[in-house]
């Protein structure tokens, strides 16, 4: 109830009569620098102003000088400059507006998590002429033609396929899911109860982060991290922990590789406390391309299944590994099904990012929790995505493992285009970490922070992120900025270091080569 219901009569012509009242009116008004001279109706109305914010019942108006003094000045500072303005719009209205925009509209959940780098730097990229677009992590290439069939045939073919389907997912992708990866893990899937599909993998994290993390839990997570798992953790009341993990030393003249970042055994089990609730797994992880070893899972699976912690691990690069490494999910592991959600996403199992269609497998304990957030937010996904998905893995569960899967012919055509980028970065004297796995490598610019230490932008910003604005401008090349994957403490310890994505067709990586070709022609004495 506003205080103005509140006040009698008398109280509300002490207001707008009582001597002291009116001089703290000219005072304010006389504050208000250059300021025009305000009539009598905008005295009125400051005066209400004042009364609306000020819950001074039961007070002497003797008493009420500084509040309204300050009240006061607030409505002359906003609604001076409009006198005699022909605006259309009444003093009224402006008022009514300057009150109610004055409340905070967004939720305490959303402080600190405003920004968002790769709405920062498509836009830089966009702002450039004839610029090679390597940051964000999308295929520029089409998907594999039986998968764009699928789509076709879903789109065209059964018409109740336009219509929703079951909450949890469309039954023939939860089943074939559940049969799938039931081999691939050793379990039983039972696709009503283990098997969740969400609108992309960021759909199913955040329904996840949304189910478990309460007020006060703590998440751990591996730095370099995917840089939604922090604002999630936030939104869902969590406190984030981070640990990272950190290259070792190699010799001269030998390139860096992931397999060399490693994190420190004693550390990471300092991490885990009587309020962690989470762990959050990345493997093959965005930006580094480190496959997780067994030995270092295992470390993992011992922590968390001591401290009763959840795992929720993301595992969408599953397919895209290298170099004879392979890719074991934490979850198949001895006594981790039982507290493992396992992430996937159709977009980068199929290259098909634009679809949107994601899932995630664990135990009915945890599912049933995730099952509650999905029904009451996004209810239902996409039918004709999941169908074409649906479609897509049952014809690899038909080639798996032979010459013509998919999922053995991607990795190494999206290896090839590895390669092709590692030797063009290193001709201008960029030193890329050689990644196990995923669609991205990262890249020392150490020689270059040395050399031009002093590129624009403010004091306080990491020095890659200078680094790639400036490359954008200047060099026509877009990357993601290192530092954006870690908490902000650490970023000043890896701020020497750009990621580039090298899923791209054969096209975007020629245009690369000119590119890095001219800026190496400029190096050249």
């Amino acid at each position: 109830m506003s205080p103005v219901s509140n006040c009698t009569k008398y109280e509300l012509c002490c207001c707008f009569f009582h001597p002291q009242i009116t001089a703290e009116m000219t005072d304010a008004q006389r504050a208000v620098s250059g300021g025009p001279r305000l009539g009598p109706r905008a005295i009125f109305l400051a005066r209400v102003f004042s009364l609306l914010l000020c819950p001074w019942r039961g007070h002497r108006p003797m008493a009420l000088g500084g509040m309204f003094r300050n009240a006061a000045a607030i409505y002359l500072h906003l609604v001076g400059p409009l006198q005699g303005k022909k605006s259309g719009a009444s003093l009224t209205r402006c008022l009514h507006q300057t009150l109610t925009m004055a409340k905070q509209l967004q939720a305490r959940r959303l402080d600190r998590i405003d920004y968002n780098p790769w709405v920062e730097f498509a836009k830089l990229a966009s702002e450039e002429a004839d610029v090679v677009n390597l940051g964000q992590g999308f295929p520029d290439f089409s998907p594999p033609e039986f998968a764009v069939e699928a789509f076709q045939h879903a789109v065209s073919g059964d018409f109740m396929l336009n219509q929703y389907t079951k909450a949890f997912g469309y039954p023939p992708l939860t089943k074939i899911l559940a049969s799938f990866f039931g081999k691939l893990l050793g379990q039983e899937i039972d696709p009503l109860k283990n098997v969740l599909v969400t609108v992309g993998a960021y759909g199913a994290l955040f329904t996840a982060f949304q189910a478990l993390v309460d007020e006060g839990d703590e998440v751990i997570i591996i730095e370099p991290f995917f840089d939604c798992y922090e604002p999630m953790t936030l939104m869902a009341g969590g406190r984030p922990v981070f640990v990272s993990l950190k290259p070792s030393p190699t010799q001269k003249g030998e390139p860096d590789s992931s397999s060399n970042w490693q994190l420190d055994p004693t550390e990471l089990a300092s991490k885990f406390t009587s309020r962690t609730k989470a762990f959050i797994l990345n493997t093959p992880n965005n930006p580094l391309g480190k496959v997780f070893s067994r030995e270092e899972l295992e470390l993992v699976a011992s922590l968390c299944q001591q401290h009763d912690v959840v795992c929720i691990t993301d595992e969408v690069y599953q397919w895209l590994v290298f170099d004879g490494f392979q890719h074991i999910s934490i979850a198949s592991l001895p006594g981790m099904w039982e507290r493992t959600l396992t992430v996937g996403s159709a977009g980068k199992t199929f290259s098909v990012t634009g679809w949107k269609v994601g899932w995630v497998l664990g135990p009915d304990s945890l599912m049933k929790h995730l099952r509650t957030v999905h029904q009451n937010s996004i209810y239902t996904c996409a039918t004709q995505g999941q169908a074409a998905v649906a479609q897509s893995f049952e014809r690899e569960q038909l080639h798996f493992g032979q010459p013509s899967s998919y999922f053995v012919q991607f990795p190494q055509y999206i290896q090839r285009c590895r390669d092709h980028m590692i030797q063009s970065l290193q001709s201008v004297g960029l030193r890329p970490v050689i990644p196990q796995g995923s669609y991205f490598l990262i890249t020392d610019i150490s020689d270059f922070k040395n050399k031009m230490p002093d590129l624009p932008g403010a004091a306080d910003e990491p020095y890659d992120r200078r680094f790639v604005k400036w490359m954008i401008k200047n060099k026509g090349l877009v990357a993601i900025p290192m530092s954006i994957f870690f908490s902000v403490p650490h970023q000043k310890f890896f701020d020497h270091y750009i990621r580039f994505c090298f899923a791209k067709d054969e096209s975007t990586l020629r245009a690369m080569d000119q590119k890095l070709q001219k800026w190496k022609a400029e190096l050249t004495p």
